[in-house]
């Protein structure tokens, strides 16, 4: 048998909560439409636009960088070098050329995180300054958001 939503006070329905493995495309795009709205409603439209800097090594990706521009952020959301690339400053010129693209698309600041067991030094080493740490994430390790202001300056 099935129940009736429950009402509140107001008398309108409540709204049925479910809990799914998989959201479509569509429900995510609801989503994010209803947060895009908001967040334009109390700041500039954003402007966001994705990123990706790549090296190739006869022809196949052995490294690279993805992320998002917006207000006048660079969000790194990946970076990845492969092992016999690495300790050859490629991961440098991935980030130096991000940091271009992102500096003529308008923006000032980056952010990213990464984990005790990745990268922190080598973003510390390009003037990353850690603002929060999440820590036992995964368990006995340390998640570690950076950034760094003003890379412009750079320039």
């Amino acid at each position: 048998m099935t129940k009736n939503p429950p009402e509140s006070p107001d008398g309108i329905t409540a709204p049925i909560i479910f809990v799914e493995d998989h959201c479509t495309d569509e429900d995510r795009d609801v989503i994010l439409r209803g947060l895009v709205d908001y967040n334009e409603s109390q700041a500039p439209a954003s402007k966001s636009r994705d990123i990706a800097v790549l090296a190739r090594h006869e022809g196949k990706v052995v490294a690279g960088l993805t992320g998002h521009t917006y207000w006048n952020w660079l969000f790194v959301k990946w970076l990845w070098v492969a092992e016999d690339f690495r300790k050859q400053g490629l991961g440098q010129k991935l980030i130096a050329a991000a940091h271009q693209e992102a500096r003529a698309r308008g923006c000032q600041h980056a952010h990213l995180d990464t984990f005790d067991f990745q990268a922190l030094p080598f973003y510390e080493s390009l003037g990353y300054v850690v603002f929060g740490k999440l820590e036992d994430c995964p368990p006995g390790h340390t998640r570690f958001f950076l950034q760094k202001r003003d890379f412009d300056r750079e320039a």
